[in-house]
Protein backbone atom coordinates (compact mmCIF):
# COMPACT_ATOMS: atom_id res chain seq x y z
CA UNK A 1 0.00 0.00 0.00
CA UNK A 2 3.29 2.26 1.05
CA UNK A 3 4.16 2.45 -2.74
CA UNK A 4 0.85 2.76 -4.13
CA UNK A 5 0.24 5.45 -1.93
CA UNK A 6 3.35 7.38 -3.04
CA UNK A 7 2.73 7.04 -6.18
CA UNK A 8 -0.63 8.87 -5.91
CA UNK A 9 0.84 11.58 -4.16
CA UNK A 10 -0.53 10.52 -1.12
CA UNK A 11 1.06 9.90 2.34
CA UNK A 12 0.84 8.01 5.63
CA UNK A 13 0.46 9.01 9.01
CA UNK A 14 -0.26 8.57 12.28
CA UNK A 15 -2.72 11.10 14.22
CA UNK A 16 -3.33 10.66 18.46
CA UNK A 17 -7.03 11.60 19.29
CA UNK A 18 -7.24 14.04 22.25
CA UNK A 19 -10.35 15.34 23.70
CA UNK A 20 -13.65 13.45 24.19
CA UNK A 21 -15.43 15.26 21.05
CA UNK A 22 -15.54 11.73 19.17
CA UNK A 23 -16.89 9.57 21.67
CA UNK A 24 -17.96 6.97 21.26
CA UNK A 25 -16.25 6.20 18.35
CA UNK A 26 -12.97 7.05 19.35
CA UNK A 27 -11.65 8.00 22.70
CA UNK A 28 -8.47 9.89 24.04
CA UNK A 29 -4.79 8.36 23.15
CA UNK A 30 -6.37 6.18 20.15
CA UNK A 31 -3.84 6.06 17.16
CA UNK A 32 -5.48 6.75 14.42
CA UNK A 33 -4.06 5.43 10.28
CA UNK A 34 -4.06 8.63 8.20
CA UNK A 35 -4.52 8.77 4.53
CA UNK A 36 -3.24 12.40 3.65
CA UNK A 37 -4.04 14.06 0.41
CA UNK A 38 -7.20 11.79 -0.29
CA UNK A 39 -10.37 13.07 -1.15
CA UNK A 40 -13.02 12.68 1.66
CA UNK A 41 -16.22 10.94 1.07
CA UNK A 42 -19.44 11.38 3.51
CA UNK A 43 -19.25 9.51 6.48
CA UNK A 44 -15.61 9.28 6.66
CA UNK A 45 -13.43 10.24 9.85
CA UNK A 46 -11.18 13.25 8.97
CA UNK A 47 -8.09 15.24 10.53
CA UNK A 48 -9.20 18.71 9.78
CA UNK A 49 -7.88 22.32 10.91
CA UNK A 50 -10.96 23.86 12.03
CA UNK A 51 -11.63 27.27 10.60
CA UNK A 52 -11.55 30.64 12.62
CA UNK A 53 -9.68 33.90 14.66
CA UNK A 54 -8.23 31.35 17.33
CA UNK A 55 -5.32 28.90 15.88
CA UNK A 56 -6.74 25.71 16.75
CA UNK A 57 -4.75 22.22 16.83
CA UNK A 58 -5.53 19.60 14.52
CA UNK A 59 -8.95 17.71 15.28
CA UNK A 60 -10.33 14.68 14.21
CA UNK A 61 -14.02 14.99 12.92
CA UNK A 62 -16.63 13.09 10.67
CA UNK A 63 -17.34 14.60 7.46
CA UNK A 64 -21.44 14.84 7.07
CA UNK A 65 -22.14 16.96 3.70
CA UNK A 66 -20.46 18.67 0.96
CA UNK A 67 -21.38 22.09 1.41
CA UNK A 68 -20.26 24.72 -1.11
CA UNK A 69 -16.20 24.89 -2.01
CA UNK A 70 -15.78 22.63 1.57
CA UNK A 71 -16.93 20.29 4.12
CA UNK A 72 -19.50 20.49 6.99
CA UNK A 73 -18.06 18.26 10.01
CA UNK A 74 -19.70 17.26 13.07
CA UNK A 75 -18.27 15.38 16.10
CA UNK A 76 -19.92 12.40 17.35
CA UNK A 77 -20.27 13.22 21.13
CA UNK A 78 -22.95 16.42 21.00
CA UNK A 79 -22.14 17.87 24.24
CA UNK A 80 -17.95 18.09 23.35
CA UNK A 81 -16.19 20.14 21.58
CA UNK A 82 -16.37 22.00 18.49
CA UNK A 83 -17.19 21.75 14.82
CA UNK A 84 -19.25 23.37 11.84
CA UNK A 85 -22.31 23.94 13.72
CA UNK A 86 -19.74 26.73 15.94
CA UNK A 87 -16.79 27.29 12.99
CA UNK A 88 -18.92 27.03 9.90
CA UNK A 89 -17.77 25.42 6.63
CA UNK A 90 -14.37 23.68 6.65
CA UNK A 91 -12.44 24.57 3.44
CA UNK A 92 -11.16 22.33 1.16
CA UNK A 93 -7.84 22.92 2.03
CA UNK A 94 -8.04 22.61 6.01
CA UNK A 95 -9.06 18.73 5.27
CA UNK A 96 -6.21 17.46 5.87
CA UNK A 97 -6.01 13.26 5.81
CA UNK A 98 -8.76 10.90 5.58
CA UNK A 99 -8.68 8.19 8.66
CA UNK A 100 -8.02 4.68 7.36
CA UNK A 101 -8.37 2.78 10.56
CA UNK A 102 -7.79 2.91 14.22
CA UNK A 103 -4.35 0.98 15.18
CA UNK A 104 -4.34 1.45 18.90
CA UNK A 105 -5.41 0.40 21.21
CA UNK A 106 -6.20 -3.50 19.78
CA UNK A 107 -9.08 -4.38 20.13
CA UNK A 108 -9.68 -5.33 24.20
CA UNK A 109 -11.56 -3.57 27.08
CA UNK A 110 -14.87 -3.09 27.70
CA UNK A 111 -15.68 -0.45 25.78
CA UNK A 112 -14.63 -2.36 22.50
CA UNK A 113 -15.27 -5.65 20.93
CA UNK A 114 -14.66 -6.62 17.39
CA UNK A 115 -17.76 -6.05 15.60
CA UNK A 116 -18.59 -2.33 17.34
CA UNK A 117 -14.98 -1.39 16.29
CA UNK A 118 -15.75 -2.09 12.96
CA UNK A 119 -19.47 -0.61 13.34
CA UNK A 120 -17.62 2.47 14.74
CA UNK A 121 -15.16 3.63 12.41
CA UNK A 122 -18.00 3.75 9.72
CA UNK A 123 -20.69 6.28 9.56
CA UNK A 124 -22.92 6.53 12.93
CA UNK A 125 -26.45 4.81 12.23
CA UNK A 126 -28.57 7.42 10.80
CA UNK A 127 -26.46 9.08 8.93
CA UNK A 128 -25.71 9.53 5.17
CA UNK A 129 -22.55 7.51 4.16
Amino acid sequence: MGDRAGALGLRIGIAVVTGRSMLPTLCEGDRLLVLYGKRPRIGALVVVRLPGRVERPLAVKRITRREGSGWWVERDNPSEGVDSWTVGVVPDDNVIGVVVGRIWPLISGPRRDARSVRRQIGPPKGRAG
